[in-house]
């Protein structure tokens, strides 16, 4: 990457931890979406996590927030119920645990 004059994002400590929510959506990003992909340049790069961007915030229903979109959420200012799970907790007590 260095040799194409790219940057690399990392967090203060290389620990993923510290920005979850970043390292979520772009898990998300690179599984759903750039794994079938093959790009040659930048511009292709470019232009490609822009399509993949407005389709992840504007088109795919995202189940944490009620199957709406991040736009919906967005535009309307709703409250959103916090329906995902935090993994990451230290010395939690499994509600179910079956399901936990």
């Amino acid at each position: 990457m260095q040799d194409n004059q790219i940057q690399i994002s990392m967090t203060e400590n290389f620990d993923p931890l510290e920005n979850a929510l970043a390292e979520r959506v772009n898990g998300i990003i690179k599984q759903e979406y750039l794994d079938c992909y093959q790009v040659e340049t930048i511009q292709e790069a470019t232009l490609l996590l822009e399509g993949v961007v407005k389709l992840y915030n504007q088109e795919r229903p995202h189940m944490s927030i009620g199957n709406l979109t991040p736009e919906e959420i967005h535009q309307t200012n709703q409250k959103t119920e916090r329906l995902w799970k935090n993994y990451y907790l230290k010395n939690r007590t499994p509600v179910n645990p079956l399901q936990d």
